[in-house]
């Protein structure tokens, strides 16, 4: 089975994909509306959940609301380090803020320490690796480097049939340049589970994805206040899905946002009767 948490991060993204043997995080955003603005998912995973060390980190682009948990980042010491690494010192520290420098600091030091090539066989991201799921990154890089959003990577995650698709903050320029690639259109093909770009912004709403997939679900990871919030846009473009309360229940819904739903748990893989199967939680 295969395991997908969106951890609730304010206006940030974190999320923690757990495949039958490998433990692998997506971006680093902290804090959460429910009880505990400090919330850090590093050490939640360690001192909650058991996880001594990530497998692999994949940061999808360098902007803060990606990178706050970074000063935690050695309390998991991922084996295996993701970036869109041909970004600058230079491009990255201008996409930031001056008072997000020390975040900035700290993430290019640790970009500057993984240099070493992962040889194949340990890859986690290879399905031989980790338990048969296989994850493929893609990487936009034509767009200008003044908005590192249209940098962001995309990774397509494959398992028991299902599949998910995991972007940054990728804007249509940066969609535009992937869906022209075949290899891209293919990879995508058949998405169940799509987490939208740019926290569910218009500026991250690409219409043309959306005549290449036709996802069940799409997951918005996002703050309070987002005044060009495209949801609905969102919803329109998705099949629906029952969905779990964690208080009891079920309810069927097109997209989900960390906003009002809390941490959203994503669980998928075969039954006993090997049949696939996804099964998504909420608060």
């Amino acid at each position: 089975m295969l395991n997908l948490v969106v951890w609730d991060v304010q206006h940030g993204h974190a999320t923690y994909l757990k495949t039958p043997t490998k433990n692998i995080a997506f971006d680093l955003g902290t804090g959460t509306y429910a009880s505990n603005k400090e919330f850090s998912p590093l050490k939640h995973l360690k001192e909650k959940c058991g996880v001594s060390q990530l497998d692999a980190l994949i940061i999808t682009h360098p902007h803060r609301d990606h990178l706050d948990d970074i000063f935690n980042f050695s309390a998991l010491s991922p084996r295996a380090f993701w970036r869109p690494g041909h970004l600058t010192e230079d491009e990255i520290r201008k996409g930031n803020r001056e008072d997000d420098n020390k975040i900035i600091d700290e993430y290019l030091a640790i970009h500057k320490r993984y240099t070493r090539a992962i040889p194949a066989t340990e890859n986690p991201l290879l399905p031989t690796n980790n338990g048969g799921v296989h994850i493929d990154i893609f990487l936009p890089n034509d767009s200008a480097t003044t908005n590192i959003n249209n940098h962001s990577l995309v990774t397509v995650v494959s398992y028991a049939s299902s599949k998910i698709l995991i972007p940054g903050d990728n804007e249509p320029t940066s969609w535009n340049e992937l869906l022209a690639k075949p290899e891209f259109v293919k990879a995508i093909a058949g998405t169940d589970i799509l987490l939208a770009p740019h926290h569910g912004r218009e500026s991250g709403f690409s219409p043309e994805l959306f005549k290449h997939i036709s996802p069940q679900l799409v997951i918005v990871s996002d703050g309070r206040f987002c005044d060009t919030s495209a949801t609905d846009r969102y919803s329109k473009n998705a099949n629906g899905w029952k969905v779990h309360k964690r208080s009891g229940g079920t309810v069927d819904r097109k997209c989900l946002t960390t906003r009002n739903d809390g941490v959203i748990s994503v669980k998928l893989g075969n039954n006993e009767q090997q049949q696939a199967f996804i099964e998504v939680t909420i608060d």
